[in-house]
This record gives C-alpha cells, structure tokens and sequence, in this order.
C-alpha cells in the first residue's frame, strides 16, 4: 500500500514513472505540480496517451513493474485496467493516468486542473 513519502521520493517516483511511459513510447506526457493548490488531491498527476488498448496495458505494466523494482513502491490503489481506456494508479502523492488519445482528448483533464504548473516531456522516436 501506498504512504506519504518524502518530497524527494516523490520526485524519484515521478522520474521513474516518466521514464516507464517513455519507454513503452507513451505520447504527450505532462506532469501536472498541484502541490501548491488548496485542496489538491494529490501533489502531483502524471497524465499519457496510447494508441491502443494494447499500448495502454503495456505502459501500465512497465509503470508497475518498474517502480516496485527499482523503488520498492505499490500503488494505494488502481482502476480501469479491465477496459484499458483510462487506467489510473495512485501512489498516493502522484496519481497517473493513461488514456486511450480519444478518451483523453473528451476529458482534457489537463484543463481542470490548468493552475497547477504543468510540465511537458519531449517524446523521443
């Protein structure tokens, strides 16, 4: 189960979980800092797109695999793996989402929560 941590082992999630969707080739990635917002549910949202349902599972899995490996992490808790459209795993500090790009573009998530400080990463082919 997911606990608070520290501020630096948040960042080290979030670079691990970048570096995870990077990896299977996930597109337009963003991280979403909410840290400062009153009320945030978390401190941060890392958000992806896939291409297919397939790609969907497969950066969930390398997200999963690798941050319990390298950073002895389980997420509090998961949902949507069953119809993989729209996964999201909670690690309690960060939350991801991984969306299908026609799910993602209906519910431009990145848009309710615009006051945060949004970070985009470079996609490399």
């Amino acid at each position: 189960m997911a606990k608070k941590v520290s501020k630096n082992e948040t960042n080290k999630l979030l670079k691990k979980v970048i570096s995870s969707i990077e990896d299977k080739k996930g597109k337009n990635i963003v991280s979403i800092d909410l840290s400062k917002i009153d009320n945030a549910i978390t401190n941060y949202f890392v958000v992806c797109s896939a291409t297919s349902t397939t790609q969907v599972d497969a950066i969930y899995d390398n997200i999963m695999e690798k941050v319990y490996v390298d950073l002895n992490m389980k997420p509090f808790h998961r949902e949507g793996y069953e119809n993989s459209e729209w996964i999201l795993i909670d690690y309690f500090d960060l939350v991801v989402h991984i969306f299908l790009e026609d799910i993602r573009n209906f519910y431009k998530l990145e848009d309710l929560w615009a006051d945060g400080i949004i970070k985009r990463y470079q996609n490399v082919d």
